[in-house]
């Protein structure tokens, strides 16, 4: 068995070398599993990634090998789903201005006017992509009182209806051809003035440079993030020091018992296809 040791993941020489001899891999979501990768590991088994998401592999070449591929859902559905709803409360009312109002020593009083935020009571949550993640935000969002509008591949609202009604829009839909950059410069000229987009599933869904011009234009209220395109983002880049936003390091799913049972079920999605066992959360077949 070979452990990359590096903080950062393997550069595509090193993974490339690694499976040269190797049955199986455990992956993260930075490492790209291309047909290239693949092509060159002939005894390559079995792919399991530590994530619920599966972009980052070439799911036809892993096919067109018979190769198995396992991923990681359900375990981490109610930590991403509670860090989702941490993003739209802190965006809400402003949690980081204050904490930075605070520390920055400009807190005098008392104010009448101070920080004012957004109310979740009544108000209309977008979700787009209603699985596992946007269901269990939506129940959360009843808790507050939220009126719930979503759209999906198969049910809901039209995109651009939901995105001119909501006052929060929360992403939950997977990255594909169709979903990159979903939320481009037009689709945010949708969304009201006052709106506050949410994003805790990929950051390819979004377009990051419409979305510094639209928070510096005041074409929507705020932005939080957990997720961006690139990942990460330089510490120069321009989104930065666009107003009203909050960036957060991809960790949605960073809760001891997520992570925990995320390594658990990606070692046994492993161990069951090196055994030639159908794997506890196999990748359906044409996804």
């Amino acid at each position: 068995m070979e452990i990359w040791q590096g903080k950062l993941q393997p550069p595509a020489r090193a993974l490339r070398e690694g499976l040269e001899s190797a049955e199986g891999l455990l992956c993260l979501l930075t490492d790209r599993i291309d047909r290239e990768l693949i092509d060159g590991a002939p005894q390559l088994r079995a792919i399991s990634t530590y994530a619920v998401g599966y972009d980052n592999i070439d799911l036809e070449a892993a096919a067109a090998r018979e190769i198995p591929v396992g991923h990681t859902p359900d375990v981490l559905t109610d930590a991403t789903a509670d860090f989702t709803f941490a993003l739209l409360l802190a965006a809400a009312r402003r949690l980081v201005e204050g904490v930075d109002l605070v520390r920055g020593g400009e807190w005098l009083t008392w104010e009448p006017d101070l920080l004012l935020g957004a109310d979740l009571q009544g108000a209309t949550l977008g979700i787009v992509g209603l699985g596992r993640i946007g269901k269990a935000v939506a129940r959360r969002a009843e808790g507050f009182g939220m009126k719930l509008l979503h759209t999906s591949r198969s049910s809901g609202a039209p995109l651009d209806e939901l995105l001119a009604e909501s006052d929060f829009v929360s992403l939950h839909c997977p990255l594909t051809e169709a979903t990159r950059h979903l939320i481009d410069a037009e689709a945010l000229e949708r969304m009201k003035d006052s709106a506050i987009l949410i994003n805790s599933a990929r950051g390819e869904l979004v377009d990051v440079q419409a979305l510094e011009r639209a928070l510096r234009k005041g074409v929507i209220r705020a932005a939080a993030l957990d997720v961006t395109e690139p990942e990460p983002l330089a510490a120069d880049h321009p989104l930065y020091g666009a107003p009203n936003l909050i960036v957060a390091p991809h960790i949605a799913s960073a809760s001891r018992r997520a992570r925990e049972q995320m390594a658990e079920l990606a070692v046994d999605n492993l161990l069951a296809g090196l055994a030639g066992e159908p794997l506890p959360n196999q990748v359906p077949a044409g996804t």
